[in-house]
């Protein structure tokens, strides 16, 4: 039992050593109990294709990680976040092998998409578009996993999955873009020195918002630790969200999003059949080549376009992005995504998905002017908050007594205080992380039908990195996938992007 003191002589010091006794003290400096790690190891075995197996442990649960405040209100010590992952460890490979830390983005979503979808080596049976597989969902084993290749390791966020402050912490102080990436960068660092894998190269693989972080993760690791990764893989990125954000959140006369929105605009029109006897190829190329030259040029001249060119680019957008040119001259030339979404198939009574532009669904209102909801995100969520909840309860052994929160909510509003009267931006941080270490690679993928984040903004950005032309050639590698923001969904699309992923991290 810890003797108790009164107020009037207990030092600040005395108080913070008592607390980190019993626990840590609370944000309001009431004494808090001390969180333990809560982590389930299994064994399992996975049967290969061309006949050969691969054995591994899978460690599931929620890792308790310390700060070393800078005053002497808190105990040294002191927990403040108990982060959910799941880290897969292949048992007959070596120690020295390369680790692969994912994250999905959001803000507010967890690493489920990437976790079953992608890399582990379970995988939701979710089906595709036009071809969705019905309950009761299932697990399958996933003959493309990364962990052929590399150990793994998904991490959810804060206030995302089963991540959730220490107790008497608040949540909120890892809601915004530089306090997660600390956030995540201190886990990882937690994660090698716990399994004694300073010697493993390092990747970081992200998705979507996952992207910024692995950008933003990827720099605070450098600058901070001097930890070098091999590899950044970017899927889907968002690297400067001046390119992807609209006026309307904008200031008037940033007109790259509309630039930058066309060719995928174009590849949506495309899979619902606006383009009969055409390839998708032969649709984006010629989208690209107008978005890069004509369309700037249009848009730049304001009102000073004659009307009669107007409507002549108005009929080309149109003819390119598979709706009527009446709309596309009233909207002046600028074509919004959502709104985009509720009028390309406004004739059939549909709407389109933003996640990925293959997917429709009935609309609620014909005449509404943006998209209600997203039809893929719908259509998708079941199947793997299905096989989530089963599968780390079922097969992994680890149980709670928190929602596993697929998407939430709860990270809004996310704060991007840093970049106040400026565009967020994590184009900077790869660049510098590419010219202070001559090794890191990266490999980035889109999907053609992604209306969340479009593969021309990221092709314009990688395109001006602050690095030279050589390094933009021989360490950046970019491919393609005929789907949309997850695109291994599509099942050509995940073989593919499973064997890349592999060459990536083998370094070929």
């Amino acid at each position: 039992m810890t003797e108790s003191h009164s107020p009037s002589n207990t030092t600040a010091t005395e108080a913070a050593a008592a607390g980190a006794a019993a626990g840590a003290l609370g944000e309001g400096g009431e004494t808090r109990p001390k969180p333990e790690d809560r982590l389930e190891t299994t064994a399992h075995l996975l049967e290969l294709p061309d006949g050969s197996s691969l054995t591994y442990t899978a460690t599931a649960g929620t890792h308790v990680l310390t700060e070393e405040p800078e005053g002497e209100a808190y105990a040294r010590g002191t927990a403040y976040a108990e982060l959910f992952a799941v880290s897969y460890v292949a048992t007959d490979r070596g120690s020295r092998r390369p680790v692969v830390f994912a994250f999905n983005g959001g803000p507010g979503s967890s690493t489920v998409w990437l976790h079953l979808g992608l890399l582990g080596p379970r995988r939701v049976d979710s089906g595709d578009a036009g071809a969705l597989t019905p309950p009761p969902f299932g697990l399958l084993d996933n003959h493309e996993t990364i962990l052929k290749d590399a150990d793994l390791v998904v991490v959810d966020a804060m206030s995302t999955g089963y991540s959730r402050p220490a107790p008497g912490a608040k949540p909120d102080r890892h809601h915004g873009i530089t306090a997660d990436r600390d956030l995540v960068a201190d886990f990882i660092m937690d994660w090698l020195t716990r399994n004694e894998r300073w010697l493993s190269p390092v990747h970081l693989v992200g998705e979507s918002y996952g992207t910024t972080r692995a950008s933003a993760v990827a720099g605070r690791l450098v600058d901070r630790f001097n930890v070098a990764p091999a590899g950044i893989a970017l899927l889907s990125p968002v690297l400067d969200f001046s390119t992807i954000v609209f006026a309307e959140d904008f200031p008037a006369g940033n007109d790259a999003p509309y630039l930058h929105y066309l060719p995928t605009y174009a590849a949506i029109a495309h899979a619902h059949g606006k383009h009969p006897g055409r390839s998708l190829l032969e649709v984006v190329d010629e989208a690209e080549a107008f978005a890069e030259t004509e369309y700037p040029q249009l848009l730049a001249q304001g009102h000073r376009l004659d009307p009669e060119e107007k409507r002549e680019a108005a009929e080309q957008i149109a003819a390119l992005i598979g709706v009527g040119p009446d709309w596309v001259e009233r909207a002046d030339l600028r074509v919004e995504h959502m709104a985009y979404l509720a009028e390309v198939l406004r004739e059939e009574g549909r709407i389109v998905g933003r996640i990925d532009g293959r997917f429709s669904a009935p609309a609620g209102n014909l005449n509404a002017a943006t998209m209600e909801t997203d039809p893929s995100t719908d259509q998708l969520g079941p199947s793997y908050t299905a096989a989530i909840n089963q599968y780390l309860t079922a097969e992994l052994g680890f149980t709670s007594d928190v929602v596993y929160e697929i998407f939430s909510p709860k990270v809004h509003p996310w704060s991007y205080k840093e970049f106040e009267n400026r565009s967020v931006e994590v184009a900077s941080d790869l660049a510098r992380v590419l010219r202070k270490v001559p090794s890191t690679r990266v490999f980035v993928a889109h999907g053609y039908h992604d209306a969340a984040t479009p593969f021309h903004a990221s092709e314009h950005v990688l395109a001006h990195l602050p690095i030279p032309t050589d390094d933009y050639r021989e360490r950046i590698r970019i491919e393609y996938y005929e789907a949309g923001h997850m695109m291994y969904i599509h099942e050509p699309s995940r073989v593919a992007l499973g064997e890349h992923l592999g060459e990536f991290v083998r370094g070929e």
